[in-house]
């Protein structure tokens, strides 16, 4: 059965949740994470990492899972940390293709934005001018993709 996590995370990325968050919690249903501890784990991803605009949140929280469904843990097969890294270049290069960067301020030239700590005030102009959702819908639909061709153990 395939779930709505694109609609899912563009849904918590609306309610407040950072770019990171969005993407992480809309896949609780398949990691098993508890949603508040999710959104915590990736609280720090958003805004391309501390609000850094370096990469995407959206990309992150996409990686994030995979990492949780696919890792390996402690990673000591170098085999098997290969085969992870190819499958998370995969990802990125399919974000790649709909949007041609993974890098946050890349995506967001020539928007009026700002690296400091303070998020900017969620307000219906933020929402129409800003287009981090499409970019959490995005990463959302490639994991989908992903999970339906490639079942995690």
């Amino acid at each position: 059965m395939r779930y709505a996590h694109s609609e899912k995370a563009a849904e918590l990325f609306s309610q407040g949740c950072n770019c990171a968050q969005a993407v992480f919690t809309a896949f609780c249903d398949v990691t098993g994470m508890d949603e508040e501890l999710a959104k915590r784990l990736s609280s720090s991803f958003g805004g391309g990492m501390g609000r850094m605009r370096e990469v995407c949140g959206a990309c992150s929280g996409m990686f994030m899972v995979a990492g949780i469904l696919y890792g390996q843990g402690t990673e000591t097969d170098d085999m098997l940390k290969a085969a992870h890294y190819k499958r998370i270049q995969h990802l990125a290069e399919e974000f790649r293709r709909e949007h041609e960067t993974i890098i946050c301020r890349d995506l967001l030239k020539g928007l009026a934005v700002t690296k400091g700590p303070v998020p900017e005030k969620r307000t219906g102009e933020y929402y129409k001018v800003r287009p981090c959702v499409r970019f959490v819908r995005t990463a959302a639909e490639i994991l989908d993709r992903y999970l339906e061709e490639n079942h995690p153990e």
